[in-house]
């Protein structure tokens, strides 16, 4: 059974930092690519970054640049996504996906519940 579990979010300030995990079991890690998005009260699903775990490549959202970074530990199965100077504006349920890689939902076969991330100004 595949399985996707985030873990990390919470209530912080804005301007500080928190580090989402998503582990993973059930299919071949290195045979996809981790997404991580957001979606936010209100709004539409958005892709915010992924990485292709066999070679490790990355791929950030314009308006995350600078601030999300996305890493794997492939041996554990386990995608982080760090993110740093925290904004009101990244309020929303974090949710990570395995599938081929890419910003849009459709790209993506195995979804995780998410965790809630929530940004006080």
């Amino acid at each position: 059974e595949v399985q996707l579990v985030e873990s990390g979010g919470g209530l912080v300030q804005a301007g500080g930092s928190l580090r989402l995990s998503c582990a993973a079991s059930g299919f071949t890690f290195d045979d996809y690519a981790i997404g991580w998005f957001r979606q936010g009260p209100g709004k539409e699903r958005e892709g915010l970054s992924c990485i292709i775990l066999s070679d490790g490549t990355t791929h950030y959202k314009d308006s995350v640049k600078g601030r999300f970074t996305i890493s794997s530990n492939n041996a554990e199965n386990t995608v982080y996504l760090q993110i740093n100077n925290l904004k009101p504006e990244d309020t929303g349920v974090y949710y990570c996906a395995a599938g081929s890689g890419g910003f849009t939902w459709m790209e993506y076969d195995y979804w995780g519940q998410g965790t809630q991330v929530t940004v006080s100004s």
